[in-house]
């Protein structure tokens, strides 16, 4: 029997949008409430993006309240900013699975769910996709279906949102979009954008004032659509003038709304149905507080992006009690040694597209910070950038995940790589990354970069040898230098040898052995060590090749594995298309070489989410799975001790 005092849980009955639509609407900050709630509990033991997930609370409410969703499509950007969304809509129940192996997706994805519109993992593609879903309603004939694109967190930093802002303007559409300001992305939001966002403001009276007389302008046969282009020029004129500022918005005919309160569910419903069946594109800006409703992520922002576990009553976060004795992260090695390459070199600078913290750029931030450049969420732009500094004479170390590289590959080709720029390309978060998916695993770096002259491209074993990159990268006439280095941490605690070059394209042999050659490339060349230290106690014999480059790769190794060996095994932590192993047989083919080639990579799918070790079983490349690669390779004359005849 229930308490008289107890109060009954709206969200318990939400199973879809059409629950929380029967609701009135002054229940709806109640269900609010309930929602931030249970996302900060599911959050502190089932880690996730917590601080950009609490600001769109009412913003995903208001939403699913006004729009017959899934038929009205809502388009998320970026798609850590969805919770409540997944909630809202079927997935309460599962929402304890979010980014866990088998579990729900970390980002909307529409094979999980009707009501995720697109995928959304990267930033700054909604407008565009949405723009796309309008049309093709328009086409199709479906006049009643409304489409929403919802960008924020620092997204309208990205040029994708720019270049579909500018087809918005021009073609024939309805679409609304969103813009969630919180003036923030990871960190804090840079650039022009974010400052003229702080001063943008108009009235929402105004515009459906300008509405209203608009149809009764058509009704009396004064406003066609011939004539529509005139009057919307004519009113933004007329806006301009009062408002005595001008509207980037506007002056792209695309009819601007706002600022609301994004976090006052009940203003932001009365806006949205304002606006809901106004002809022609709109533009609704929103202020939102990141981590709004939990004091500790509202106060320290950045740091409660994606915080880890929690105790969610005393907002302290967990770390390992054996914290100072794990091996550093990669990242920490890289920020440390780029400050010490810094000192020694005043023509290195940093740049980094909205990662500072992420990838340990902050470290560079804090010493020089006339010296660190973060451009916003855009990659392209980056890349050039440093093409520019380092056409007049600049190192710049420009850090971008991997999979967040893929988005400046022309760039990377037409203003580094012809030119032969000394652009040092730290790429972050290589390979496998866990929880985050399919989205952000860098899976493809390899592949798509072998193929482009001029490039070096390396990947350190540890993070001594990520030192001992870095070192040499910025080395007279070493041209455009690629090092790849996974998320996590290294294997030493120990790790500042000195700064000194390490040879180009020459790899190393770690492991002597006689049955079998094993050519790894990166970190996950560790598993591979392990593996051999399984199979040596078998009586199987593995030499163990770190290769350091793929390109140019050590062809001095290669000759000798080649005429020696009856067996190779390439390890790499990449697609196994493309990548080491490809180029292996590629050499193996071109010399005459036969021995039989077994390339251990990520298979050519789309990897789901799950914890590092989950993945790498999956995709056969635990230390496990190698070394029963290994056993199935040894020669056949070989038998172990324990084999009955």
């Amino acid at each position: 029997m229930k308490k008289e005092n107890q109060k009954e849980s709206l969200l318990a009955h939400i199973d879809s949008p059409d629950d929380l639509r029967r609701l009135k609407q002054n229940r709806l900050p109640e269900l609010c409430d309930e929602l931030r709630a249970y996302i900060i509990d599911e959050l502190s033991h089932n880690p996730g993006h917590l601080g950009s997930n609490l600001g769109t609370v009412e913003l995903a409410v208001a939403l699913h309240y006004v729009y017959n969703t899934p038929h009205d499509r809502l388009v998320w950007d970026v798609g850590h900013q969805a919770y409540a969304h997944k909630i809202l809509t079927g997935r309460r129940e599962a929402f304890h699975t979010l980014r866990k192996f088998g579990g729900m997706a970390p980002f909307p994805t529409p094979s999980e769910s009707d009501y995720d519109a697109f995928t959304a993992g990267h930033a700054s593609n909604s407008i565009s996709a949405a723009l796309g879903m309008a049309i093709a309603a328009k086409k199709s004939g479906d006049v009643k279906r409304h489409v929403v694109a919802v960008i924020g967190d620092g997204a309208m930093s990205g040029g994708l949102a720019y270049e579909g802002l500018n087809n918005v303007s021009e073609s024939d559409n309805n679409l609304l979009i969103i813009l969630n300001d919180n003036h923030y992305s990871i960190s804090s939001s840079v650039g022009g954008m974010k400052r003229y966002l702080l001063g943008l403001s108009t009235s929402v009276s105004y515009n459906t004032f300008r509405y209203r007389v608009a149809k009764v302008m058509r009704k009396l046969g004064l406003l066609s659509d011939a004539r529509r282009e005139q009057y919307i020029r004519f009113g933004n004129s007329l806006k301009s003038l009062l408002a005595r500022q001008q509207n980037i918005f506007e002056g792209m005919n695309i009819r601007y709304f706002g600022p609301v309160d994004g976090n006052n569910v009940e203003e932001l419903v009365r806006a949205l149905r304002a606006i809901k069946d106004m002809a022609g594109p709109k533009l609704l800006h929103i202020h939102t507080v990141k981590g709004k409703g939990y004091a500790p992520a509202e106060e320290a922002v950045t740091e409660w992006h994606a915080p880890g576990l929690f105790d969610k009553d005393t907002g302290e976060r967990m770390t390992s009690a054996q914290g100072n004795a794990l091996p550093p992260l990669f990242q920490e090695v890289f920020g440390q040694t780029l400050v010490e390459l810094a000192e020694q070199n005043k023509r290195i600078v940093g740049v980094t597209p909205a990662m500072p913290t992420g990838c340990g750029m902050d470290t560079l931030m804090q010493k020089y910070p006339c010296r660190c450049f973060d451009v916003g969420i855009a990659e392209g732009h980056a890349v050039t950038f440093s093409g520019g500094m380092a056409k007049e004479g600049m190192v710049p170390y420009c850090n971008i995940y991997s999979s967040f590289l893929q988005r400046a590959y022309d760039n990377v080709i037409h203003d580094v790589a012809i030119q032969r720029l000394n652009v040092v390309l730290c790429i972050d978060r290589a390979g496998l990354v866990g929880e985050d998916g399919p989205t952000h695993h860098g899976a493809f770096d390899l592949a798509y970069l072998r193929p482009i002259p001029h490039l070096t491209i390396s990947a350190p074993f540890d993070e001594l040898e990520l030192r001992r990159l870095m070192y040499t990268a910025q080395q007279p006439d070493m041209g455009p230098f690629v090092i790849r280095y996974p998320r996590g941490r290294g294997r030493r605690m120990d790790w500042r040898c000195p700064l000194e070059a390490v040879p180009v394209g020459k790899g190393r042999l770690l492991h002597e052995g006689t049955d079998i050659a094993l050519l790894s490339l990166g970190a996950i060349g560790n598993l591979g060590a392990e593996a051999i230290s399984e199979v040596e106690r078998e009586g199987i014999s593995v030499a163990h090749y770190d290769m350091r480059f793929l390109k140019p790769i050590d062809e001095e190794i290669l000759h000798a594995v080649g005429k020696t060996f009856k067996c190779v095994v390439t390890l790499e932590n990449g697609v196994v298309s493309g990548g080491l192993g490809s180029a292996v047989l590629e050499f193996f083919a071109d010399h005459g070489y036969t021995p039989r080639v077994v390339r251990l990579g990520l298979p050519d799918e789309f990897v789901t989410h799950g914890s590092v070790p989950q993945l790498l079983a999956s995709c056969h490349l635990d230390v496990k799975s190698i070394a029963d690669t290994l056993r199935a390779q040894r020669p056949a004359t070989q038998h172990s001790a324990n084999e009955v005849f």
